[in-house]
């Protein structure tokens, strides 16, 4: 329900209902209407609306006897709307602003195009060749207009976002006529003789003479008189904008931009001038141009800074103690003057002290800089700090916050010489207190020893003698950063010779998998132990983290040192050099990379498959995905025929992806393949059985496709997908199927893919199924439309058939009746195949609505339900809605009398609309 909707019906019941918004027709009907609508205090539909509405029908095509699409006629109607639309933009006294904001790049330029007619402006003759001074008066005032607008538009036409392809025809001519429109405007400024602009009684006098176009005589002033200074204002203001503009790349422009401003007198009572942008322009284009004004440059902050970069005072020394004027923008840091960088640096910390002294919140750009700070820039805010505490500042409550926002800096900086820098000021001594002084030294003293390990010591630190607990705690600091094999290798040999213990331990974090921990903690000699230990954990720590190269540099050094003693660890590390290569394709696959696996993977991954070794600690996970990884590569040949029956036999997982190679391979042929498809379906029913032995664990993605279609006896009517006809429609034991567990993974799933391909149609749907048997019917319509969007470029196309199928537009209009979005049910109702009126009539009958109503009216083409709208709401006496549906019945094009493919395009014109709508609200 529209804004102005609601509040009718809100007040309904205390006063009688205000009269129904006038249609275009009405006006086409009685001209002398017009002129009334408009001075009424807030007309409606506005002057702006209504010339929308005028052009929109005055440019219709029409279609012949031949049903074949026809070009506007040239008749009386036609003309009679375009003469309303100018006496609408009339009314406005031609203020472009006011246009240009609520009419679209090609109605406006439709618009103006018109006034130039009416003005008899002589066709085919460029403007700049035209004599202004000798056109008559409302003729040149339209040829200004027009020119003004095309520089205006051709100014910012890389911020237009509308229709692109109509918009890019119309910026291309604007583009090409760009420096002609300057050339009028500025001979425009020669001209001395006062101008005139049509008002609607000019207008009127053109309808009922065409000769009488330009006034009562070419001499009359029969328009409204623009004064030669008022127009010189203007064209100075636009000119000015337009060489501002073009000044990025030309920036000798800004002078001739200054010099339009300076001879601009902004008190022109018909001036569309800004003021706040002309003082934003004259004082960017005094700084751009270098015109010093000492005496104005000292009124602002800005005029003061730009006063500094003249002269080159990079110091800035009273902006830097002067505190009221730090807030300053700080954008004056540009790519051609680098050398300003530390001004911005020194203007940061004056902000950030001055909202230190004044309770402020620190901001983020003093952040950034404490990360990185330079030695000068610490310097200069210990100065900065201490100036500010002079005779004003002396209280008690200005020292304490000096010292809350030193210690802050203290805990910020990250290198510990500058933090020492501040602790040594005289500042810090006076203002912290002894206890506050103490906590931050000993928590520098903790960092100087982490954040930079390889760094010399500091000097004052140069005679104290380490003690051994102080180098093993560095050294077991080193050994957790590091990720090199010889250095980890290296400091665990300067470890074990200052201490016999465990250093595997040292990071809680450190962890391989159970399957392993035997095997390796049962060697003796500790060093060893520990090396294996690590390096393994940290190459299954950096596969985590996709850093692959280093975790291949990390598992070859292990798979060198335990190949010297020990063949059943040497077989551990190829397994898991093997699950990082596979794991390493599967990521550059999941970025872009489709490039099929080498040779040499896959037959490593068949050998691992195929391997039997025993008493060699396997881990669950390499197996499973192995076979995945064959199965995402389609190695189905392998897998369905060339793997060995008594490996099939004893390994589940090979079991398993057999059947899914299986069923993937036959699925285009005939009915046999649901053999292989219910061998499939007994194992997963297994696997997602209560009683079952073999659950899986969270790394099964691929293999439970299709398990949410056993969650119920008839799921195949509440969860659609493709290939679903090859499973049981039913299941005999329901009762020992986790059904949660299914619900949630399927859901998993469907994401997953969704990752992977986000505009598969199917899946789409499935997942708005998913969300619709579970109740959350927002999520459902989501996914709907989403299907529909991928498949018909964004409604721009028809849906095809079989993806807004009757099964799905009817879970679409539940789910819109459950939201109590009533008007939309009607709607949909219209887009099955056979329209169901009842549904939709039931739908017409709530009134607790809450979706807009009468606002969707306009994308109903069925004139049975419309019909069905004047009833209901003439029966409820709600005469404006009765009013909007009697408007929407009343569109020619909905004319049962049309022909058949009139009728189609409207009701697929009105489709695209409504979808697209409905997208907006549930994306």
């Amino acid at each position: 329900m529209s804004v102005e909707a609601a509040d009718r019906e809100a007040v309904s019941g205390s006063r009688p209902c205000t009269p129904p918004q006038a249609s275009w027709f009405e006006f086409l009907l009685d001209p002398s209407l017009l002129e009334q609508h408009l001075q009424g205090p807030h007309p409606d539909p506005s002057p702006v609306q209504l010339i929308v509405q005028f052009l929109e029908q005055a440019s219709k095509p029409s279609v012949n006897e031949q049903n074949q699409v026809q070009p506007p006629a040239d008749n009386r109607r036609n003309r009679t709307l375009k003469l309303m639309a100018l006496k609408a933009a009339a009314h406005l006294t031609w203020d472009l602003n006011l246009l240009e904001k609520g009419l679209t790049i090609p109605v406006l330029n439709m618009l103006l195009n018109e006034l130039l007619c009416a003005s008899r402006v002589p066709p085919g003759v460029k403007h700049v060749d035209l004599d202004l001074s000798t056109l008559p008066p409302t003729t040149a005032m339209a040829v200004l207009i027009y020119n003004r607008w095309s520089c205006f538009v051709f100014c910012r036409m890389s911020l237009v976002q509308q229709e692109k392809e109509l918009t890019d025809n119309i910026l291309s001519v604007l583009r090409e006529q760009a420096a002609d429109s300057i050339m009028v405007l500025e001979r425009a400024l020669n001209i001395k003789k006062d101008f005139y602009i049509h008002t609607l009684r000019t207008l009127d006098l053109l309808a009922a003479d065409p000769s009488t176009a330009n006034g009562e005589t070419e001499s009359s002033t029969a328009g409204l008189r623009i004064s030669a200074d008022h127009l010189h204002c203007q064209v100075h203001y636009d000119l000015g904008g337009i060489h501002f503009q073009q000044g990025c790349s030309d920036p000798s422009v800004y002078e001739k931009a200054r010099e339009h401003f300076r001879m601009l007198d902004s008190s022109a009572s018909l001036c569309c001038v800004d003021e706040q942008r002309l003082a934003g322009y004259w004082s960017a284009c005094k700084t751009l141009t270098e015109a010093s004004d000492p005496s104005e440059s000292q009124l602002t902050p800005y005029g003061q800074i730009s006063c500094f970069m003249r002269n080159h005072d990079y110091g800035v020394k009273l902006v830097v103690y002067s505190f009221n004027i730090l807030f300053v923008c700080l954008c004056v840091l540009n790519d051609r003057d680098r050398s300003l960088e530390e001004v911005c640096h020194k203007l940061c910390v004056c902000n950030a002290v001055r909202d230190a002294l004044e309770g402020g919140i620190l901001s983020v750009s003093f952040h950034q800089l404490l990360l990185k700070p330079s030695k000068n820039t610490i310097s200069f805010l210990l100065e900065v700090c201490t100036r500010s505490l002079d005779k004003e500042h002396r209280s008690e409550t200005s020292k304490r916050k000096m010292a809350i926002f030193i210690k802050t800096v203290c805990n910020r900086l990250e290198d510990v010489s500058l933090a020492f820098m501040v602790s040594s000021h005289k500042l810090f001594m006076e203002l912290l207190h002894d206890e506050e002084k103490k906590i931050l030294m000993e928590q520098m003293r903790k960092s100087s020893a982490t954040v930079n390990l390889s760094a010399k010591p500091l000097p004052s630190f140069y005679d104290i003698p380490a003690s051994a607990s102080v180098n093993i705690s560095q050294l077991e600091q080193q050994l957790i950063l590091s990720l090199d094999p010889r250095h980890i290798r290296q400091i665990l040999i300067e470890l074990h010779g200052m201490a016999e213990r465990p250093f595997w331990r040292v990071n809680s974090k450190w962890e391989v998998p159970v399957d392993y921990v035997n095997v390796i903690l049962a060697i003796k000699d500790n060093l060893t132990r520990d090396l294996v230990y690590i390096l393994m954990a940290k190459g299954l720590h950096c596969i985590s983290i996709k850093d692959f190269a280093h975790a291949r540099q990390l598992f070859t050094a292990c798979l060198e040192l335990v190949t010297e003693f020990s063949p059943k660890l040497r077989q551990v590390m190829l397994n898991e050099l093997l699950l990082m290569e596979v794991r390493g394709h599967e990521a550059g696959a999941a970025e872009g990379n489709m490039e099929r696996p080498p040779p040499d993977l896959v037959s490593r991954v068949r050998g691992y498959l195929e391997m039997r070794i025993h008493d060699l600690p396997l881990r669950q996970t390499v197996g499973e995905e192995c076979v995945v990884f064959m199965l995402n590569w389609r190695e189905n040949e392998y897998l369905t025929l060339q793997v060995p029956q008594s490996l099939v036999n004893s390994n589940p997982y090979i079991k398993l992806g057999q059947l899914i190679a299986s069923t993937c391979k036959e699925l285009p042929g005939p009915k046999e393949s649901r053999r292989t498809a219910k061998e499939l379906w007994e194992v997963v029913v297994q696997i997602c059985s209560v009683s079952s032995q073999h659950k899986r664990s969270s790394d099964s993605r691929v293999i439970m496709y299709m398990i949410f279609f056993i969650s119920q006896d008839d799921i195949v009517n509440e969860v659609t997908a493709e290939h679903i006809s090859i499973w049981p429609s039913s299941l005999a034991n329901l009762q020992s199927v986790d059904v949660e567990a299914v619900v949630v993974t399927l859901k998993e799933l469907v994401n997953y893919a969704l990752s992977l391909n986000p505009n598969n149609q199917s899946w789409l749907c499935t997942q708005a199924d998913i969300y619709f048997v579970t109740n959350q019917y927002s999520a459902a319509m989501h996914y709907y439309l989403q299907a529909g969007t991928v498949c018909s470029d964004y409604f721009t196309k028809p849906v095809p058939p079989d993806v807004y199928t009757d099964q799905v537009l009817k879970r679409m209009i539940k789910c819109c009746s459950l939201l109590n979005c009533h008007t939309q049910v009607a709607v949909l109702c219209q887009f099955l195949r056979e329209v169901d009126y009842m549904t939709a009539f039931k739908a017409l009958q709530e009134q607790n609505s809450h979706d807009s109503m009468d606002s969707f009216y306009d994308y109903i083409w069925d004139v049975t339900i419309l019909e069905y709208l004047t009833y209901i709401h003439h029966k409820r006496g709600e005469s404006d809605k009765r009013q909007v549906a009697i408007k929407a019945i009343g569109q020619t094009e909905l004319n049962s009398s049309n022909p058949e493919e009139v009728l189609q395009l409207a009701a697929q014109k009105r489709k695209k609309k409504f979808l697209q709508a409905l997208a907006k609200l549930y994306f």
